[in-house]
């Protein structure tokens, strides 16, 4: 009796060890897999690109709805990688695309004139051809000019000579950009373009300033910005804003912010830079950044209020709640994205073959389609894209289904597995219309430009430090987005912008706005090529 006892004891003990032991394991697994992703996000390459990029055989919808697990394109995943295709540098390649516009400067090549003697005879030469033996690009750091006004002032002779009230005349003066001050157009947006194009912040370009004989405060440069900013950009600003909402398809993003000095709120707290574009669909894009203190469901909501259409985010549920007459469309780049960081996790034994590659090829296979349909007009896309992208997506779904029940939930797979199955009703709605792309990428792009010069300049001083960062910001990914220089076109709503006042001139705002822009602010090569 003892000794059966003892065994039973026994039995009940090693059972409840190996359940310890298999949850013990389980957050082990977690763990590696949580370090292994934080490893390769600080110190690994950001692109998802990947030897199995492209290796795709064409799925077998499931005969008869069955949910077995079927792993598509195994066979394919066990050939070897197509060889990558080295662009070949072609001599003298820059040379022929340097734009016609640059002006320029000839050096000859001569004998000195005691050189000039024929080696043989002693004789004069004289010249009998040239030629044009090579080119350099030369390029001259910006010089700094005082402009000095000079006004005159008349008197009438006549008058003076009867000794009357003598009658002064001044000629006139241009306005000041900013009263008081001693600030040109092209100056505000030198520093303007410096800090949202190059990302150089204030504190640099003062160095610079210094360099160069001319001591400008970081906070006086900081003044010139804001003050300008609401003076002659904000209404521009709010002018786009309006016609943004007119349209029916849109792209939205956010990312974080910090401004030292905003009422109510610790230094340390985080506020939001929010992103809104137009799409592919438009003559005129449009991209415009809101600053807000936080990132609740309200703010896209006041921004977008009037705004009836699609609307391409990411997974966040703030937009889930907008009005029903805004329709949200998922991004199947970050349902991708996921299934990507699933992959890397694993060994490179264990990738091929394996789910997480499986669920990767399901979005490689939709993103494939969508390249080779990208030049077709939208009528013929949407048709494209129910007959061939319409099938996949079911069986992605019904793969979906039958893996979800057999994973865990809290590894970094089943985070993959529950993110595509939790947004699968924003993310197919990208079949609703030609028009809609089938991620936010485009959204994506336009909120880099922030987010790198955020790591220049890492904060705000003042809310309305912040407010003239996102209109200024507005104004110089607008222009780019318009092929537009963003100097020359910040220099000319100054120059035009300071002699009358823009928000109650109705022909000089819809002049100053970037579709209306003068040839010469035109960028003379697309920068984003």
């Amino acid at each position: 009796m003892k000794n059966e006892v003892t065994m039973d004891s026994l039995i009940i003990e090693n059972a409840v060890l190996r359940a310890e032991l298999s949850e013990v394991k389980g957050k082990l697994a977690y763990f590696m897999e949580l370090l292994s992703s934080s490893r390769r996000k600080q110190f690994g390459v950001s692109s998802e690109k990947s030897i199995y990029d492209g290796i795709f055989a064409q799925p077998e919808l499931f005969p008869n709805n069955q949910t077995e697990v079927h792993v598509f394109g195994s066979e394919a995943a066990d050939e070897a990688p197509p060889a990558p295709k080295n662009k070949p540098i072609k001599k003298g390649e820059m040379n022929t695309r340097l734009s016609a516009g640059l002006p320029i400067e000839t050096v000859e090549c001569v004998l000195p004139d005691d050189e000039q003697g024929c080696p043989q005879c002693g004789e004069q030469m004289h010249v009998i051809g040239k030629e044009i033996v090579r080119r350099e690009l030369k390029f001259t750091p910006a010089e700094a000019t005082i402009i000095e006004y000079v006004r005159y002032t008349y008197g009438c002779r006549p008058c003076e000579r009867a000794e009357t009230e003598a009658q002064l005349v001044k000629a006139p003066m241009p306005p000041q950009l900013i009263k008081g001050s001693m600030c040109a157009p092209e100056t505000v947006a030198h520093i303007a373009a410096e800090k949202c194009v190059m990302g150089a912040p204030l504190y640099r370009q003062e160095q610079d300033w210094r360099r160069k004989g001319i001591p400008i405060t970081r906070q006086t440069m900081a003044s010139w910005l804001i003050r300008c900013s609401e003076d002659y950009l904000e209404p521009i600003y709010e002018e786009l804003h309006r016609r943004m909402l007119l349209g029916d398809l849109l792209h939205s993003d956010d990312t974080i912010f910090q401004v030292l000095r905003e009422p109510g709120k610790p230094a340390q707290s985080e506020s939001r830079m929010w992103l809104y574009r137009t799409s592919c669909d438009v003559e005129h894009p449009i991209v415009l950044y809101d600053y807000q203190p936080d990132r609740s469901k309200e703010r896209p909501r006041e921004f977008l209020a009037g705004f009836s259409g699609y609307l391409l985010t990411d997974g966040y549920t703030a937009y889930h709640t907008l009005p029903e007459n805004i329709v949200v469309v998922g991004c199947l780049a970050h349902v991708r994205s996921k299934f990507t960081d699933a992959l890397k996790c694993l060994k490179e034994a264990e990738r091929p073959g394996s789910l997480a590659l499986e669920g990767k090829k399901y979005c490689d296979h939709l993103f494939d389609l969508e390249r080779d349909i990208k030049d077709e007009p939208f009528s013929e896309r949407f048709k494209l894209r129910n007959e061939k992208a319409s099938p996949i997506l079911n069986e992605f779904r019904i793969w979906l289904d039958a893996v979800s029940p057999h994973i865990s939930s809290k590894s970094k797979l089943g985070t993959a597995v529950g993110y595509a199955m939790n947004q699968w009703k924003y993310v197919i709605r990208y079949l609703l219309d030609g028009r809609i792309e089938c991620s936010n990428n485009r959204g994506e792009r336009s909120i880099k430009p922030f987010v790198i010069n955020r790591k220049n300049f890492l904060f705000a001083d003042s809310v309305a430090g912040a407010r003239a960062a996102a209109v200024l910001h507005s104004m110089t990914e607008t222009a780019k987005e318009s092929s537009l220089d963003p100097y020359e076109y910040l220099s000319y709503v100054f120059r035009n912008a300071r002699a009358s006042n823009i928000r109650g001139d109705a022909d000089l705002l819809e002049k100053l706005l970037p579709e209306n822009a003068p040839q010469s602010c035109r960028a003379r090569l697309d920068a984003r090529k």
